[in-house]
């Protein structure tokens, strides 16, 4: 593994040994003492960490006192068999019993041909992948979305697996690296780890693509009209950027989303939910390259800012200038287009 210092907020590769009641951490692997010992009773363990946005396979322990402790596996058979064992000792110290890892072992090893990349772009083909449907339920509207059914149902059908046990289990490992996202409370609850696999098999837990276009109706007041106008473009491009926030000048990670038609950059806690912190309306908007920004910032180098026609000013700061070249192209493109 590799665990992050909350202290020093620095990544370092660990031994890590799972006990009864806690976890120890060494250095080295033949090291006689441990570096530290985290207490499981208590804790909430998290499989899909989006808190960091460039690191794979990240989960994160909350102890009973609130304290985050972040792991990062090689890969995500090992994360997800990991977390499972993880939750069921903590489970076991709750119930008075025996911990016993054998029982959190049986899992199926995803074959190394599969690349899950190239299988969601099949997935999102127009003839042959998998069809956004209209779906109510809970007196909800689900637009551009499918059941957790209709995944397993085309895995079969598309020969990348052999039953419906393998097509699950490849189904639940699209949803963990974000390749398809849950909708409704049952898919919720089970991508939050509170049922038998993070994706189910079943009619009544939904799914959506993340560059779908995907909204919830609920009720069909003018505002909520507006809003859900704002989700009908297609997504064009998204990432995490720095955004200067407007009162206090700081800066936060934010995850952005960029529509095309109409034309919407939402920006969302990369943290939590799916709901937006805001919107950013680009029809007749300016987009600039910032090279001479203020020594005094916290921040300098890749800067980009955008002033929407109602003249409010946003400021943004990519990873490279590769990638702020990118964002500025992408956005010109559609406030231009966009309505």
């Amino acid at each position: 593994f590799r665990k992050k210092n909350a202290m020093f907020n620095k990544w370092k590769p660990m031994w890590v040994t799972l006990l009864e009641d806690g976890i120890e951490f060494y250095k080295k692997k033949n090291d006689n003492s441990p570096k530290g010992m985290i207490p499981l009773k208590g804790t909430v363990i998290s499989n899909h960490c989006q808190e960091f946005g460039k690191r794979m396979f990240v989960f994160k322990l909350t102890t009973a006192k609130l304290q985050d402790h972040y792991f990062q596996a090689s890969h995500h058979e090992e994360r997800d068999a990991w977390v499972k064992d993880f939750k069921k000792a903590s489970t076991c110290i709750e119930n008075g019993q025996r911990f016993s890892r054998k029982s959190t072992r049986k899992s199926i090893r995803l074959p190394d041909t599969i690349n899950l990349s190239q299988l969601y772009h099949s997935m999102r083909d127009p003839d042959k992948g998998i069809k956004d449907l209209k779906l109510e339920k809970d007196k909800k509207v689900f637009n551009h979305c499918f059941t957790g059914t209709c995944v397993v149902d085309w895995l079969i059908a598309n020969r990348s697996v052999r039953n419906r046990q393998e097509g699950l289990m490849l189904a639940s490992a699209l949803l963990n690296e974000g390749h398809l996202q849950p909708a409704g409370d049952i898919s919720k609850n089970a991508a939050q780890g509170l049922a038998e696999t993070t994706l189910l098999d079943s009619s009544d837990a939904l799914y959506y693509f993340p560059d779908s276009g995907f909204f919830c109706e609920e009720n069909s007041s003018d505002d909520d009209a507006l809003f859900k106008e704002e989700f009908r473009g297609n997504v064009i491009k998204q990432g995490c950027l720095l955004k200067q926030g407007h009162r206090r000048k700081n800066w936060k990670v934010r995850k952005f989303v960029l529509r095309d038609d109409p034309a919407y950059l939402h920006y969302y806690d990369p943290a939590s939910g799916e709901d937006p912190l805001g919107a950013i309306h680009l029809r007749g908007c300016v987009v600039t390259a910032v090279e001479d920004f203020s020594k005094k910032q916290e921040v300098e180098g890749n800067l980009f800012e955008i002033i929407t026609a109602s003249e409010i000013h946003y400021i943004l700061q990519a990873a490279s200038s590769a990638e702020r070249t990118e964002w500025i192209k992408a956005i010109q493109t559609a406030s231009k287009i966009g309505k």
